[in-house]
């Protein structure tokens, strides 16, 4: 079971330590406050971090969805307590919100590829996509533009263009989930046990496309508001979704801001004219 969300070689060689300790390898599959759903070789299980990891955990070294973590399993109930959390080879990270204990949160670990996913409504804003991408250069992964609801829009093409211009090593993509048209394209992108993620601001069409992957109404959706071209958030909680064609999406609650994180290579992919935050930040 384990394979389909991702398990290599990578991971193996990475888990030896843990396997003569005699932990078993699991993938946080879904977080909640203060618990997870890990997938395992036998079942995915209810875990919680254990007390010492908790306590020497540095604020960004929580667990979070798409860790692959070590687990000592509990048969009595079903259940497992995380001790480790193997090294990520990728992150997406932002700035936790002011008033919370912890500095940085970590989005999405373990990425392959990060859709950047905007509307072509009127609040379409090259600027803010920059910052989006410039959040995914610096994640490790590889980004990709996607434009949703092309039926709003008059050009299409012309406003794909002026996307590609600003940053021609992106791919951009224009799909229509309401049309079912782009879809095949947008998964031709990441290839089986690899894991994608979708950021974005909120009621870009993120749930629709999850829905759209999934064909099942999987995520609540709400439309764009018509008076501000605003939209609000759908998605309340992070999970990792097994896709029909083999693929991992990370479905991450809607972001308005990416607080970027010593995004120095990130901003310089994209643009340069932004002050370059200094703060160290290491995923491990």
């Amino acid at each position: 079971m384990i394979e389909k969300y991702g398990w290599s070689d990578r991971q193996r060689t990475a888990f030896a330590e843990h396997a003569l300790a005699g932990l078993a390898p699991g993938r946080v599959v879904l977080q909640h406050r203060d618990s997870y759903l890990v997938a395992t070789d036998e079942a995915e299980l209810k875990a919680e971090a254990s007390g010492r990891f908790v306590h020497e955990a540095r604020e960004i070294g929580y667990p979070a969805v798409g860790d692959w973590v070590a687990l000592a399993l509990n048969s009595q109930d079903g259940s497992a307590t995380i001790h480790a959390v193997l090294p990520r080879h990728t992150a997406l990270v932002r700035r936790a919100a002011v008033d919370s204990a912890r500095q940085l949160q970590i989005l999405a670990a373990n990425i392959d590829v990060v859709f950047v996913v905007t509307s072509m409504n009127a609040d379409i804003n090259l600027r803010r996509i920059q910052r989006y991408l410039a959040a995914a250069w610096q994640s490790g992964a590889r980004p990709v533009v996607v434009l949703t609801k092309s039926d709003l829009s008059a050009d299409p093409e012309k406003q794909a263009a002026e996307i590609l211009a600003s940053d021609p090593g992106c791919p951009v993509l224009i799909v229509s989930a309401r049309q079912a048209s782009g879809l095949d394209a947008l998964l031709d992108q990441v290839k089986p046990g690899e894991t994608c993620v979708l950021i974005g601001s909120s009621g870009v069409g993120k749930s629709s496309l999850v829905n759209a992957f999934l064909n099942e109404d999987r995520m609540a959706t709400r439309a764009i508001r018509e008076a501000d071209d605003q939209g609000r958030h759908t998605t309340s909680h992070r999970q990792l979704i097994l896709l029909p064609g083999g693929q991992l999406l990370l479905d991450t609650p809607g972001i308005r801001e990416v607080g970027l994180i010593d995004a120095e290579d990130g901003l310089d992919a994209v643009f340069d004219d932004v002050e370059l935050l200094t703060r160290n930040c290491r995923f491990n």
